[in-house]
């Protein structure tokens, strides 16, 4: 019998120190080559899209994967390519940590509109607010001070 599953996960990291480090221009080759990353571990990408200092990502997990060793490997990966390929002279590193949050199949569609609206997003909102906003909406206790 085959393996089934469905198990979206709405990702979320920033750049080391929050800084405007990923490059308009240039952000569209970074999300396909995360793409590839996520294709490659045998998972669905159904959205990416972030701003200079984040990025969001929306997409299934494998079931032989861990969620911790899938970030890992899409962190340690792009940001080896980052600091080779040029196009993002500024950058130094992924944060640390991450936020991760589970949705079902009927908020599907408005996570991959959310994630596409990002950059109007955050006309209104800064990361640091929608990141707490998130973590509030999720039921997720935290402590402002591992926030920064």
């Amino acid at each position: 019998m085959s393996t089934h599953r469905q198990i979206f996960y709405h990702i979320i990291f920033g750049t080391k120190h929050r800084q405007p480090t990923i490059a308009e221009s240039h952000c569209h080759e970074l999300y396909n080559y995360i793409f590839g990353i996520i294709k490659k571990m045998n998972c669905h990408l159904y959205r990416i899209n972030g701003t200079e200092d984040h990025l969001h990502i929306f997409s299934d997990l494998h079931p032989s994967l861990s969620l911790a060793d899938y970030i890992k490997d899409i962190k340690v990966a792009s940001s080896l390519w980052m600091k080779e390929n040029g196009h993002f002279p500024t950058f130094t590193a992924w944060q640390d940590g991450y936020g991760a949050f589970t949705y079902s199949t009927k908020e599907k569609d408005t996570i991959i509109e959310y994630i596409k609206n990002q950059k109007e997003h955050h006309k209104k909102e800064s990361f640091y607010d929608e990141y707490k906003r998130l973590l509030r909406e999720n039921g997720i206790a935290f402590d402002e001070k591992y926030l920064l």
